[in-house]
């Protein structure tokens, strides 16, 4: 019998101030999967979350809870059960000559560069065994003939000769859009991914209009990023959220590091400094 690798995918199509097109995704093996589903499930219950665990309903009536609910899957990530990968985009980075195809699927190109590269699936099988990659969609936000059309590209990776020579197979049985409500790794996925937009976009800065002080909200969503940003320090010490994370000289360890951020550049772009944080201070 086959290996299996389940990856919980999810993204964020908001035009951030600074860094835009965030994509997420959290991989398991599919001998931990249920331990995993199990503990978060478990602890949700614990702390009374029944309803679904999302970063937009952080509040500061609820910041313990989900700090608690983040400990318990950051463990998990700290011991490489599961993995982790972010991917966005800098506003200052402007792709030249993009072809009107290219433009108006964007969402779908990326979403599928991310797929493909993130978690180095290619590095992750030193075996002849064969790895079959399960994929489960937060619900894609676009019609149906595209998300179709989506899913059959993704398959075309089988044909890939990394994926080939690496055993690694995708399952077109296997292809899902799901709701997040029912997978609680799908929905720690998104805090995390949120806490991350927030904070790369100066969200955690922001004041209401006339206000001299930030809402409650803002204050309890910087101390979420932060009390997440201290795991994951922990995992890669000084961690720069903003750019791609180090490879530390190994290519492999794409595979092997169980937190990893990718900024991703076009291959052919042009720099608007006035979309750079640094404009701010000129």
């Amino acid at each position: 019998m086959s290996k299996e690798y389940i990856i919980y995918c999810d993204e964020s199509i908001d035009q951030g101030r600074f860094f835009s097109h965030f994509y997420g995704g959290a991989l398991v093996r599919s001998q931990d999967l249920e331990k995993v589903q199990k503990a978060l499930v478990a602890k949700k219950h614990e702390l009374n979350l029944h309803n679904e665990v999302k970063w937009s309903k952080v509040t500061y009536q609820y910041l313990t809870k989900y700090t608690d609910l983040m400990d318990v899957f950051f463990d998990f990530i700290a011991a490489d059960i599961v993995k982790v990968r972010i991917m966005f985009t800098q506003n200052c980075n402007i792709p030249n000559n993009l072809t009107p195809d290219q433009t108006n699927n964007e969402y779908f190109l990326l979403y599928y560069q991310f797929i493909k590269h993130a978690f180095g699936l290619q590095y992750s099988n030193s075996e002849e065994e064969k790895i079959r990659i399960r994929l489960y969609l937060d619900d894609l936000p676009d019609t149906r003939e595209k998300a179709a059309s989506f899913k059959n590209y993704l398959l075309g990776l089988n044909k890939n000769p990394q994926f080939q020579s690496a055993g690694i197979f995708i399952d077109e049985n296997q292809i899902a859009e799901v709701k997040s409500h029912d997978h609680a790794v799908l929905q720690c996925l998104d805090v995390v991914l949120g806490a991350m937009q927030f904070r790369l976009n100066n969200k955690h800065k922001e004041k209401p209009d006339g206000a001299r002080c930030r809402a409650k909200r803002t204050i309890a969503k910087e101390k979420l990023y932060l009390h997440i940003y201290h795991h994951i320090s922990k995992i890669y010490p000084r961690l720069n959220i903003g750019v791609s994370t180090s490879i530390r000289r190994d290519i492999t360890n794409r595979w092997h590091h169980p937190y990893r951020h990718w900024l991703f550049k076009p291959e052919d772009f042009s720099i608007d400094p006035s979309k750079t944080k640094s404009s701010l201070k000129n």
